[in-house]
């Protein structure tokens, strides 16, 4: 016979940035990291700032506290409201389920209320006029208007499989409208230091286009050393 497992499980043992580094995601774009990451990092596509961002600002980076719940249970979530640090991002595991809601604007406000940065699930979301009204930035695969229980097991602290990647407690996360993308802890120096040279190339190429550059390729020199050939 299998044991009963414990209704919750709290590990308070992870890793956390500093507050420098935490400091140097704030207000960089997604594709930014994503590119300073060798193109990795970014959960599915599936997961979709709430309301594709049309009345939410979802723009939010800080260290991921995670939350790892059954499908349609949300007691990790509830005691992850508990636990949070400020400024942390609550990434709520749902077990990919997707006929019930991950949470609803109660959750959302009490999360804001404990000063969290904002929300991401694998799962739907409801209540979106109360969500809105809150204002927290969240990440969710849509909306459903059914209710999720609060009965475990779960855990939180520890890590969470979502978007096809697993997220510990402590990563960074920096999501905004394209998105959401997790930054591994052990990382956080070596793409904080590649930022850098994302930030420089990409707004120096940015400076060029507004100028009227239009070329990427040198195809003369491609078709010159055999890279590129005239078919037809």
């Amino acid at each position: 016979m299998i044991e009963e497992p414990p209704l919750l499980t709290i590990r308070r043992d992870a890793p956390r940035p500093t507050p420098e580094q935490i400091a140097a995601f704030q207000g960089v774009p997604t594709s930014f990291v994503c590119d300073a990451m060798g193109g990795g990092g970014a959960l599915s596509p599936a997961i979709q700032p709430i309301g594709f961002g049309r009345d939410i600002d979802c723009t939010a980076a800080g260290p991921a506290w995670c939350a790892e719940n059954g499908a349609a249970d949300l007691l990790a979530t509830l005691a992850a409201l508990q636990t949070i640090t400020p400024g942390d991002i609550l990434v709520a595991g749902a077990d990919g389920h997707q006929t019930c809601a991950a949470a609803g604007d109660r959750v959302m406000g009490m999360l804001k209320n404990r000063g969290g940065a904002g929300f991401v699930t694998d799962g739907p979301l409801r209540d979106y006029a109360g969500i809105v009204k809150v204002g927290l930035p969240a990440w969710c695969t849509g909306l459903v208007p059914s209710s999720p229980f609060g009965k475990g097991p779960g855990t939180v602290g520890g890590t969470v499989a979502i978007g096809g990647r697993t997220v510990c407690t402590g990563d960074m996360i920096v999501a905004d409208r394209d998105g959401v993308v997790v930054v591994p802890f052990a990382r956080l120096d070596e793409v904080i230091a590649r930022l850098e040279k994302v930030k420089a190339a990409e707004y120096a190429l940015d400076a060029e286009v507004e100028k009227g550059f239009c070329s990427p390729l040198d195809l003369e020199a491609m078709l010159a050393d055999g890279r590129a050939v005239e078919a037809g």
